[in-house]
């Protein structure tokens, strides 16, 4: 590991613009980005029935300690930044954190109610858990104690109403130079997506920037309004900490 790599992992919960902040990032000439590492290893441990649920299991090591090491591994030649895209819920209670310690921490956060309404578009079923929160808060609050000091948090709404303007107190508060070339990428596939991309990934196929902020009130049956009034308390614990 080179001590002029930075490596940021960025923990966020499914449906919260995570897939266009990657695009961002890897649209810098100076960074590399890995999609969601731990999802193969998530699916064995939790033997959840996601969509493309195999393809997944084909196409990505399950083995926990593979994963850490190509984490803390050495950058790819005229690399200096390593973006981690990271579901909070991946890492699960019982898996080493310690590495944790070596990168750089930010979260990325959206309300809850905006954040299953966009989720069971794809996946029907959906729990507290699956949207990471409570795994994120954790998160923040181990790295925090370890740090001495809150990482940045950044609100996904927040970041569509000002792309530039977060996006330069994120860099600052992670210690590296804004880079314009965050603002707009080319539309289309990576090769960089995960192998769940076809399930999840048409909008941001399409994007070529951050989408303008638009509210639309959600309207969600009485179980997933039960969902988002447990996830909120969790939400607005990280929202105290936002950029």
């Amino acid at each position: 590991m080179t001590e002029t790599a930075k490596r940021i992992a960025m923990w966020s919960g499914p449906r919260n613009i995570s897939t266009a902040m990657m695009r961002a990032f890897e649209n810098r000439a100076d960074t590399q980005v890995i999609d969601e590492p731990y999802y193969a290893h998530y699916l064995v441990q939790t033997g959840l029935d996601h969509p493309g649920r195999e393809t997944v299991l084909a196409a990505q090591t399950c083995d926990e300690q593979e994963v850490k090491a190509s984490l803390l591994a050495p950058l790819q030649p005229g690399k200096s930044i390593f973006y981690q895209k990271h579901m909070s819920h991946h890492l699960m209670i019982g898996m080493d954190q310690s590495w944790l310690q070596h990168v750089s921490n930010a979260f990325l956060i959206r309300e809850p109610i905006a954040t299953l309404a966009s989720y069971v578009k794809t996946r029907e079923e959906v729990t507290l858990a699956d949207l990471g929160i409570p795994q994120q808060l954790a998160l923040f609050d181990f790295v925090a104690d370890k740090k001495g000091t809150a990482p940045p948090v950044l609100d996904s709404k927040d970041v569509l109403k000002n792309p530039k303007g977060k996006l330069k107190l994120l860099c600052a508060a992670l210690d590296i130079p804004f880079d314009e070339a965050m603002l707009n990428w080319p539309v289309g596939k990576r090769d960089t997506d995960g192998a769940w991309a076809p399930w999840w990934y048409a909008d941001v196929e399409a994007s070529n920037g951050f989408a303008p902020y638009k509210y639309k009130e959600p309207a969600l049956e009485s179980h997933l309004l039960e969902i988002a009034e447990l996830a909120q308390p969790f939400y607005e614990k990280l929202a105290r900490y936002r950029l």
